[in-house]
């Protein structure tokens, strides 16, 4: 009975993803090569984060999902050296790519090859899709759909 509880506890919170293992890698769009998680799903960071440290929880995490999990992996082209996780305020484990705490944003669904939070100012911060280098992609049409005619990823 115990364990039951445990179990049942242990299922509530925020809309965290562990998105396919949690592994990372790069995928070709029109803002360039960017991260995404196992599924192709784009991941973001967010510009208000200090020092590895996730500020986006409640309203923000259920807008903004965290990539979650314990041992991320990378995929192709990222630095499997400069992946992380940092400590969220529940207790999970997000994961960081140079440091900086990987989301994904709740208005891009959950197909591949969507940008709907590039450029957003929402939650206190700006939000963007990062490079290989885990730097911020900063496109001049934020928001828009990402890829060539499909409106996904061109592998």
């Amino acid at each position: 009975m115990l364990v039951l509880v445990l179990v049942v506890a242990g299922c509530g919170g925020s809309k965290s993803s562990s998105g396919s293992g949690s592994t990372v890698k790069l995928a070709s769009s029109n803002l360039g090569r960017i991260l995404v998680d196992g599924s192709g799903r784009t991941l973001y960071l967010f510009e208000a984060d200090t020092n590895g440290t996730s500020t986006c929880s409640g309203a923000c995490a259920s807008t903004w999902p965290p990539l979650t999990g314990a041992s991320p992996s990378a995929g192709s082209g990222v630095d499997g050296g400069a992946l992380a996780t940092t400590k969220r305020a529940d207790g999970t484990q997000q994961v960081t790519y140079h440091g900086h705490p990987l989301y994904y944003y709740d208005g891009d669904g959950s197909s591949a090859g969507s940008a709907k939070g590039e450029g957003l100012n929402t939650f206190g911060g700006k939000w963007y899709v990062l490079d290989a280098a885990g730097k911020a992609v900063q496109s001049a049409g934020s928001g828009s759909e990402m890829g060539g005619s499909g409106g996904g990823y061109g592998y």
